[in-house]
């Protein structure tokens, strides 16, 4: 998992002790945000405790590094391989952000450019095709319906976003159907992931995106977040580790619809247009404050400028900046598009923006 504060992007979920890790490469797997109740009680699914063995790990592993140009940092995660030709499961806040992405197959230890293929921001899943690989050793999956409390599993990853041979950590299954949410430092922003599996596997940063696997192999989950020692209800501070994975079978549910190509109002497929702003809530009014404009943007080819807020892009209103990231999402590069904006002076100004291409959201 990731980032250089609580909340880690490379893409898994990391214990506020790992708060001074690497600068400069942000290891990915999100962290719970701390000082909140407890988001959801432990599951009331039947209970079994297994006297059956570890897996250990299986094929299908690939380690993913990221670039992103805009912010100047580098991140890593995991993926899991879905085609022998080189698609790759992992998470979307894995590839989130990046300008250029590379992934490993640590079975051969064959490194790949990659695209990305189609990403999912609501459920934190993403799809990329690692280019030129041919005859790769796949995952085996398996229904996270049959999971219990109690269960032996196995979480391997790419912790602490080092590569080479993957880390592997067992645990049991502690909760099911659990609701946490991760906070991100770096923008201010929290997401909210739902449904997931609760494990006492001790995951780490850079292992976001990779199995949670049962005791036969077999992909029962992808982990995404991970806390450890935070106050929970009624302020009781609970030390022992808890990492969390969305069940494979949603998982593979919204991999497959981006392999058939279907955006949907989630999910997008292909490459991700960009206007070229960094925008942030514009107080108690609405609309999106442009804090920051890339140079040689659309948006300052048209005009826009730093304290301008923009309060239309095409026929839709902008009400909040989470408002134009998913309006932007409908389109790709090359599209034209009409936005309007207010100065700092309160002049209403509109121009037309050619799309250009920019990092996956």
């Amino acid at each position: 998992m990731s980032e250089d504060s609580r909340r880690r992007r490379a893409r898994a979920a990391i214990p506020v002790l790992l708060v001074a890790l690497l600068a400069l490469l942000a290891p990915g797997c999100r962290v719970v945000e701390s000082g909140s109740p407890q988001d959801a009680p432990p599951s009331a699914a039947p209970t079994r405790h297994k006297h059956a063995r570890p897996s250990g790990r299986r094929p299908g592993v690939v380690n993913i590094e990221t670039e992103q140009t805009l912010n100047g940092t580098r991140a890593a995660g995991t993926g899991i391989v879905l085609t022998a030709s080189g698609l790759v499961l992992t998470n979307n806040h894995v590839i989130q952000g990046a300008t250029a992405i590379r992934g490993t197959d640590v079975d051969d230890r064959r490194g790949y450019p990659a695209q990305v293929v189609g990403y999912d921001r609501a459920g934190d899943i993403a799809v990329i095709r690692l280019s030129g690989a041919t005859r790769l050793k796949t995952a085996a999956f398996a229904s996270a319906g049959g999971v219990a409390v109690g269960d032996t599993v196995t979480a391997v990853g790419n912790a602490g976003g080092k590569g080479g041979t993957p880390t592997v950590v067992t645990g049991k299954i502690t909760a099911l159907e659990q609701s946490v949410t991760a906070r991100d430092d770096s923008t201010g922003t929290s997401e909210r992931l739902t449904g997931l599996i609760e494990t006492n596997a001790p995951i780490r940063p850079g292992d976001s995106g990779g199995p949670l696997l049962d005791t036969s192999g077999k992909v029962i989950g992808i982990n995404t977040a991970a806390s450890a020692g935070f106050p929970v209800k009624d302020t009781q501070k609970r030390e022992d580790h808890r990492g969390y994975a969305i069940p494979s079978d949603r998982a593979l549910e919204i991999a497959r619809q981006i392999q058939r190509g279907e955006a949907s109002s989630t999910v997008h497929i292909g490459r991700t247009a960009m206007l070229g702003v960094k925008v942030r809530p514009n107080g108690r009014s609405p609309g999106a404050l442009v804090a920051e404009l890339v140079p040689g943007s659309p948006a300052e080819a048209a005009g826009v400028p730093v304290g301008g807020v923009i309060v239309a892009f095409g026929d839709a209103a902008v009400d909040t900046p989470s408002t134009l990231t998913n309006l932007m999402l409908a389109h790709h590069p090359g599209d034209a598009v009409r936005i309007e904006w207010t100065t700092s002076q309160g002049d209403r100004r509109a121009g037309t923006v050619h799309l250009t291409e920019g990092p996956p959201q």
